[in-house]
């Protein structure tokens, strides 16, 4: 965790908390900006020095292939010109995906890669509530509409393993900054996958297929409900599809996706 995260939740709960808790609180967060004196942060995308914690210098946000209108409203994806209104690509045309709607930060190459497979591979956290911004910024419309935030749950073999779920992180940003209920275990993944690194589109759909499933307890969450499934990046769809189709299952009336990233080629996308 970084420093920075950890003032910023003492700010908050501070206000509130009983005369010898903010006292405590306060001489953390002290205790935290002189740390941050000898130990300046560092920007997420390099190693150069700052100020303040959560951010990226000039030059790695130009690393960064933003997704902005006009977009595509089912898959997410950018298209070519705004003909005004909601519109649909091609590929969602020919292809409709199981899920509802679709959005994410950035298109996954350059830097925004680096940060996701930073996130997801090398256990490093410190731009969780970056992504949250991002994330809030990008699923701003699914956002609002959403009744819960579901991430997209590892198997428990691979959670152990790992001791993260990445897409857990960041849908616990998005509840924070947005107030949502977020519900981490109304989604199970009961059978083991491979890894879809270096897989096929159709070898993905066959390796996610049946995967998942809605725990007994988590149906009253979801039956009737707008779900916003959280992933960290849409490649082909194979996945974040194999989990909506569950929550539809259990009776979810909607099923949205935010990811920080995706693949934004329509031919590789469901």
């Amino acid at each position: 965790m970084a420093i920075g995260d950890t003032i910023e939740d003492d700010r908050q709960d501070g206000e509130s908390a009983p005369p010898r808790r903010r006292l405590r609180l306060n001489a953390r967060a002290t205790w935290g900006r002189l740390l941050d004196v000898f130990l300046p942060p560092v920007r997420l995308g390099c190693d150069a020095r700052l100020f303040e914690h959560d951010t990226l210098c000039p030059a790695c946000w130009r690393g960064i292939d933003f997704i902005r209108a006009p977009l595509c409203d089912r898959l997410g994806i950018p298209l070519p010109y705004d003909t005004g209104g909601t519109m649909i690509s091609a590929a969602a045309a020919a292809d409709p995906p199981v899920y509802d709607r679709a959005r994410a930060v950035a298109r996954f190459d350059g830097l925004m890669r680096d940060l996701v497979h930073a996130l997801k591979f090398a256990d490093t956290h410190d731009g969780r509530r970056l992504f949250g911004r991002w994330l809030m910024s990008a699923g701003a419309d699914l956002i609002k509409d959403a009744d819960v935030v579901v991430p997209v749950p590892l198997s428990r073999g691979r959670l152990l393993l790992r001791r993260f779920n990445q897409a857990q992180i960041l849908a616990s940003e998005v509840a924070r900054l947005s107030g949502k209920p977020v519900s981490a275990t109304a989604l199970i993944r009961h059978r083991i996958t491979k890894q879809q690194v270096g897989l096929t589109r159709g070898e993905r759909k066959k390796n996610v297929a049946g995967a998942f499933s809605v725990a007994a307890s988590g149906k009253l969450l979801i039956e009737g409900k707008s779900v916003l499934l959280i992933d960290d990046v849409i490649t082909t769809g194979a996945t974040v599809s194999a989990a909506a189709r569950s929550l539809k299952h259990a009776g979810a009336a909607r099923v949205d996706v935010l990811t920080l990233a995706i693949v934004s080629d329509p031919g590789h996308i469901i």
